[in-house]
């Protein structure tokens, strides 16, 4: 009945239940005498001490204590990882120039830009149709065969001017003269783009090159040199003896030039457009996408190298096009005459106009990454009549 009356009545029970009323607060008195003594111990030897839990305040302090550690480590990495990472990212894009992946997009005007690159290539191959060694070529593509009939006689000479719409090729073709070396060696024609309305020319009776008579030459000499026998110099000459002076001028019947007098003369000794220091990074020809590994064929070189880099014209000529890709980016194509032209991508800046006549100093634009580019570089492409030729076979530093 005292459990009953204590719940019901808390002031009876402090006056009635003394064993009830009176327990909590001696047991509070102990834990205070036992938390008195555990202080004392820990102030004398904090080893024997109890290990006592972290109270709510002391654990959100700690917590706040470890997170500003780890904000201000990982802030200190950062101050370190992304210079260095943007450092490594900005020297990669200034001399890097991956191998381009083209969409279905991309590869619609990529095949539609070649087309009128070809169109470009076209319009003037009539008027210089010779192939790679000189010899002339017939409207049907085959070579022009070497007159046979002034063989065996004496060479002569008679004069020619040159008229409007005329060629070093047509003119060859006129006389029946089979390569265009005989004419350019002849009349001493150091670049066959330089041949103007009104020039007068020397026009020989047969195809062959004039050779000056240098000390120690002799007619055997000259005979294994230019692959002709002693008796067809001799008739061509109409010599007598086979004594030769130094300084006597010479007609050798039927001997063209090397390859490298006749590329210079023609105005074919390509030049790298980049003079400044650059890397190879995709050659011209098959190559698998890197993306896809889809098979491809490149149609030029790409010259990597920093932005702004000075891009020069690789040949004289005359500038066909100039104007914007989504693939290329900045363009231009130069027309060379003789069937070539070039086209200059991916260019921050274009430095000419439509119809400027350029030579190998000028400077046609600045290296970028304009278009479907993975880096700063040049995207350098060749045609000779209408058709891609590998611009490496052609460059000469």
């Amino acid at each position: 009945m005292e459990i009953i009356s204590f719940v019901g009545e808390s002031n009876a029970v402090r006056k009635t239940s003394r064993g009830l009323g009176f327990a909590l607060p001696r047991f509070q008195k102990k834990v205070s005498e036992k938390r008195s003594i555990i202080s004392r111990k820990e102030n004398i030897s904090p080893y024997f001490a109890p290990v006592r839990p972290y109270s709510k305040t002391e654990r959100q302090f700690t917590a706040v204590g470890i997170s500003k550690i780890l904000s201000l480590f990982v802030f200190a990495l950062f101050l370190v990882i992304i210079p260095f990472t943007i450092f490594n990212f900005l020297s990669f894009i200034d001399n890097h120039a991956g191998q381009l992946a083209f969409d279905e997009k991309s590869n619609y005007e990529f095949e539609a830009l070649n087309s009128a690159m070809s169109r470009f290539a076209m319009y003037d191959t009539l008027s210089d149709n010779v192939d790679e060694n000189g010899n002339v070529l017939l409207e049907d593509g085959s070579v022009l065969s070497a007159s046979s009939i002034h063989f065996g006689e004496p060479v002569t000479f008679q004069t020619y001017t040159v008229k409007s719409g005329d060629s070093i090729s047509t003119i060859s073709r006129k006389f029946g003269l089979s390569n265009i070396s005989t004419l350019i060696a002849v009349n001493d024609i150091s670049n066959v783009r330089t041949l103007r309305s009104g020039q007068k020319l020397r026009i020989p009776s047969m195809d062959g090159l004039v050779y000056t008579v240098q000390s120690g030459d002799s007619l055997n000499s000259l005979s294994v040199k230019y692959h002709v026998s002693v008796e067809e110099i001799l008739d061509a000459n109409d010599l007598t003896s086979d004594t030769l002076a130094r300084g006597m001028s010479l007609f050798i019947p039927g001997a063209k030039m090397d390859t490298m007098s006749l590329k210079k003369a023609m105005g074919e000794l390509f030049v790298y457009p980049i003079t400044a220091a650059w890397r190879l990074t995709s050659r011209f020809g098959p190559r698998k996408d890197p993306f896809t590994g889809v098979a491809s064929s490149h149609t030029g070189i790409d010259m990597a190298c920093p932005t702004g880099t000075p891009i020069r014209a690789a040949l004289s000529g005359k500038v066909a096009y100039v104007g914007w890709s989504n693939v290329f980016g900045n363009y231009v194509i130069i027309n060379h005459g003789n069937g070539y032209q070039t086209l200059y991508g991916h260019m921050s800046k274009t430095l000419v106009k439509k119809g400027q006549s350029v030579d190998q100093s000028t400077r046609v634009g600045l290296v970028g990454s304009t278009g479907y580019s993975t880096g700063p570089h040049l995207h350098f492409t060749v045609y000779k009549n209408g058709n891609l030729v590998d611009p490496m076979s052609l460059l000469k530093r």
